[in-house]
């Protein structure tokens, strides 16, 4: 039963219609709408579906678009390279397609390129990662798999990261857990055709 439910997820987003479809302007109303669009010039796509997707929800979208902004914004107390190390792995370890087409492409204007992706995707033990990048890796694979970090582990990531940075890098790996559980029940359509 267990590898039914493993091989649903790798098959769910390319072989089933969104759950519900992105919706417009008479979905979202003006506001959402405004927003989805501005999402969309953003990453360069005709449509932003998972804003087109969530913004359906009208209050919910707009509580939620705050601390997803702060947790990728110049609010961050995360470095850039390690919220996006962080974020590629999530996708990787909950097989989010949508995630990782996302942050694949975030992740390169970041400053990580497809051999550090490449990298991350392989796990902590790959050749070629720093320390630091080792300590997020091991930490986001045991938070998502275990819902908890080790104490070894976080002894390990407390010499990379500050006080902030340790509670939002919790609140980062538990937002794109759950983002990706969201968009992958959804069945959240992908935004380019790659």
């Amino acid at each position: 039963m267990r590898g039914y439910y493993v091989y649903r997820l790798a098959t769910v987003s390319a072989i089933e219609p969104a759950r519900i479809a992105p919706g417009g302007f008479k979905e979202l109303g003006p506001v959402n709408w405004a927003i989805a669009k501005l999402g969309a010039r953003a990453i360069r796509a005709p449509r932003f579906s998972l804003f087109n997707v969530l913004g359906q929800h009208r209050l919910l979208f707009l509580a939620w678009l705050p601390l997803s902004g702060m947790l990728l914004g110049l609010l961050s107390k995360l470095p850039l390279k390690d919220a996006e190390t962080v974020i590629l792995r999530v996708g990787h370890l909950r097989n989010c397609e949508y995630e990782l087409q996302q942050h694949r492409r975030l992740a390169r204007t970041r400053g990580i390129g497809p051999d550090v992706q490449a990298k991350i995707f392989e796990g902590p033990d790959a050749d070629g990662l720093t320390e630091r990048q080792r300590a997020l890796i091991t930490a986001t694979d045991e938070f998502v798999v275990t819902r908890g970090v080790s104490p070894e582990t976080w002894a390990v990531l407390a010499k990379h990261l500050t006080k902030q940075q340790l509670i939002e890098f919790c609140m980062l790996a538990a937002q794109y857990d759950g983002l990706a559980a969201t968009i992958t029940t959804l069945n959240v359509p992908l935004d380019f055709p790659d």
